[in-house]
């Protein structure tokens, strides 16, 4: 989950929009496995993606 994260952000930072959405929509559904296994609770999960998110819609 991290790893996808990382790669969310290391694309963002570089400024390449199409590969940080996809790496955006690779990511969502690591961070969703992690909260079905019980190893994140549902609002931090919530939390990652927003913030993810949130980068991706300000470099537009």
């Amino acid at each position: 989950m991290r790893t996808a994260m990382r790669a969310v952000l290391k694309a963002v930072q570089e400024g390449d929009k199409d590969a940080a959405q996809a790496r955006f929509r690779q990511a969502v559904p690591e961070i969703d496995r992690m909260v079905n296994k019980g190893i994140i609770k549902k609002n931090r999960g919530a939390q990652y993606k927003s913030r993810l998110n949130a980068r991706l819609r300000a470099m537009s």
